[in-house]
């Protein structure tokens, strides 16, 4: 049984939600390092893993409440419930930072994974050759996905499919951004922004009473998009706990090894100081998408040369990041859990 949670348990694990949404929706920073830190990531496995025949069974013989409790229905939902919020508000926010104080932005989350490195090493255990072995492979695997070329866009709906099976993998596997895949797989505009900002439009649209986007192609095309990448999605976060809970049951230390390795691995797509390399077209123009935004395509990193202030405050921003998950291990340490 899971323990009984809370007003403020509740509340927060909606706030987490919140933070895994958001963490996954940018490129090199991965949903799961917010589990993982915030310490529900096993939690967040183990219930996935139970969305299984049985909870189909009881789903489809009516036993509502048996499912509910099966699944553990309230820690899923609440989780869910922040992330569907955090795509229409603080992820929104995040595309608005991203574009005005990229460097900042970005420092903090570079910050953040290496908190997150600290989080999970200080507990792992007594080190050998065999777990050594697992982190450098996992270093290894995050620094060669980083340097990948990425796709060009492709909306067929067996493809989109495809993407959200892969793309919901930064949710399960920290350290593996689920942006970044979908960066390398060419959609991560039309998936994560083109399509989301055409639900939001939608909605918008529906509550003032205006249907017309049923005559809008374009937009219909793009909710398809969506609600096929939702499956995908959905899809691929039921099958992969499967495996990573079989995974962390049977080989526990070498799957946290490898998960480190991720991590670091994965400090490289989120070096602060790059520069942007735009997608351009045969004609040598630079393409944007349907918002207007220029796409890109790729970041070319570089070391700061000159001491100017906007490094200084780039530098405190790492601090800041480091010291948000510091604080987080600190609120597990004096946390005292009410059970009964």
């Amino acid at each position: 049984m899971y323990e009984k949670r809370s007003f403020w348990d509740r509340f927060w694990l909606v706030m987490k939600g919140l933070a895994m949404g958001a963490a996954n929706k940018v490129p090199g920073v991965s949903g799961g390092v917010v589990a993982f830190v915030a310490g529900f990531y096993d939690e967040f496995i183990y219930s996935l893993q139970k969305i299984n025949r049985k909870a189909f069974k009881l789903l489809i013989f009516g036993r509502f409440r048996s499912f509910f409790q099966y699944i553990n229905g309230r820690f899923l939902g609440l989780l869910i419930l922040g992330m569907v919020i955090s795509y229409f508000s603080v992820s929104k926010l995040l595309d608005y930072l991203i574009v005005r104080y990229e460097l900042f932005v970005w420092s903090a989350f570079f910050g953040m994974i290496i908190g997150s490195i600290y989080y999970i090493a200080k507990d792992f255990g007594e080190w050998n050759r065999k777990y050594l072995g697992y982190l450098l492979l996992g270093i290894l695997a995050g620094v060669s996905i980083s340097f990948l070329e990425p796709a060009t866009q492709n909306d067929n709906l067996v493809f989109v499919f495809f993407c959200g099976i892969i793309g919901v993998s930064g949710m399960t596997l920290p350290g593996l951004s689920g942006s970044f895949i979908l960066i390398l797989l060419g959609n991560y505009v039309l998936l994560l922004v083109d399509s989301v900002n055409a639900l939001f439009d939608t909605l918008a649209e529906l509550f003032q009473g205006d249907t017309s986007f049923w005559t809008d192609p374009v937009r219909i095309q793009l909710l398809k998009v969506l609600v096929v990448f939702s499956l995908g999605s959905l899809t691929g976060l039921v099958s992969l706990s499967h495996l990573l809970a079989y995974v962390l049951k049977r080989f526990h230390q070498a799957t946290y090894a490898v998960i480190m390795g991720f991590i670091a691995g994965s400090l490289g797509v989120v070096w602060p100081w790059k520069t942007k390399k735009f997608e351009y077209d045969a004609l040598g123009n630079i393409v944007y998408d349907a918002n207007g935004a220029a796409i890109i395509k790729d970041y070319e990193r570089y070391w700061p040369s000159e001491f100017s202030l906007e490094n200084l405050w780039a530098i405190l921003f790492i601090i800041v990041g480091i010291l948000i998950v510091l604080s987080l291990d600190w609120y597990q340490k004096h946390r005292k859990p009410k059970h009964g």
